[in-house]
């Protein structure tokens, strides 16, 4: 996946920096961003090619993130999955209306598979 680009948006620290670690590993471009906010705005700069978003963080949370990078025209079709340690029937309704591409709880799987799933999505 050379070249291909991944912004992850994911406040905790030690979790950001094992998936930019594994991701840069595997030859992908990584931008993170520790909240919402400041994820919109990276989103806007780097124009990924995936996105991966936590849904519980300061400044923005990742719903309220995400519906601000579907409202713009450079965001309406940039895949994004949902990294996050809620489970699906915790996760706000509104996600799939918002045209997530995947729903990764991160306590079920490894970077690895994580990994797996992202190039998964860009192949499609």
């Amino acid at each position: 996946m050379s070249g291909t680009k991944i912004a992850i948006i994911e406040d905790d620290g030690v979790i950001r920096q094992m998936y930019r670690m594994k991701f840069e590993g595997e030859g992908f471009e990584v931008e993170v961003a520790e909240n919402g906010k400041d994820g919109v705005a990276l989103v806007q700069h780097m124009k990924p090619d995936i996105i991966l978003l936590d849904m519980h963080m300061p400044e923005m949370d990742g719903v309220t993130a995400l519906t601000k990078i579907r409202a713009e025209k450079w965001g309406k079709d940039i895949p994004v999955i949902v990294l996050t340690n809620l489970g699906e029937e915790e996760s706000p309704k509104n996600l799939r209306a918002l045209g997530i591409d995947g729903y990764i709880v991160k306590a079920d799987f490894t970077p690895r598979q994580v990994v797996a799933r992202v190039k998964d999505a860009l192949s499609e």
